[in-house]
């Protein structure tokens, strides 16, 4: 059990950093080889959503409860749904196709380019993973220590080989099996 003395105090520079644009508050914080491996995954997911998916795959709009998650990736889940705003719902990129009139909307609309079934919901739900990756690595970059990544993987490299070295020897000497 940790000490008041081996706390860690938080680092919400890094936290904001980090929501900015992921894996940037590890690399803040002096850890970047975990700052990159982070950015790499949530960028990658992020990115395949929006090519499985399209544009639209980030909608604040008809997708709002997704789109919270999808937020915490930070400004470029607000700039993807911005340009889905500006170029398909306004039918500048695309026509703009009628649809069946209903109760709340009695003339909709939707664009030649809107994504639909299961390729948009995919796209989607990655996006939604991509937030909650990066929502996972702010939380980790609020608490980790900074330079932490260099100082532990030194210390298991070197314990590693310690303890390598008397299990083998202790059971050859004893007679165990190979």
């Amino acid at each position: 059990m940790p000490t008041a003395k081996e706390t860690t105090p938080l680092q919400p520079v890094a936290a904001i950093a980090g929501w900015v644009f992921p894996g940037l508050g590890h690399i803040v914080n002096g850890n970047i080889r975990r700052g990159i491996a982070a950015m790499a995954g949530v960028l990658l997911l992020f990115v395949t959503g929006v090519l499985v998916g399209g544009v639209d795959a980030i909608d604040r709009k008809e997708d709002g409860l997704w789109f919270i998650g999808q937020a915490a990736c930070g400004p470029i889940a607000f700039a993807v749904d911005s340009a889905n705003t500006a170029f398909l719902k306004s039918g500048s990129a695309a026509p703009m196709i009628p649809l069946p009139p209903s109760v709340l909307n009695p003339q909709p609309q939707a664009s030649a380019f809107k994504g639909l079934a299961h390729a948009n919901e995919f796209g989607t739900f990655l996006a939604f993973l991509a937030g909650l990756m990066n929502a996972c690595v702010i939380l980790d970059a609020l608490v980790r220590a900074p330079r932490s990544d260099g100082a532990a993987g030194s210390a298991m490299r070197g314990r590693r080989a310690d303890d390598a070295s008397p299990t083998v020897s202790a059971n050859t000497s004893a007679g165990g099996a190979a």
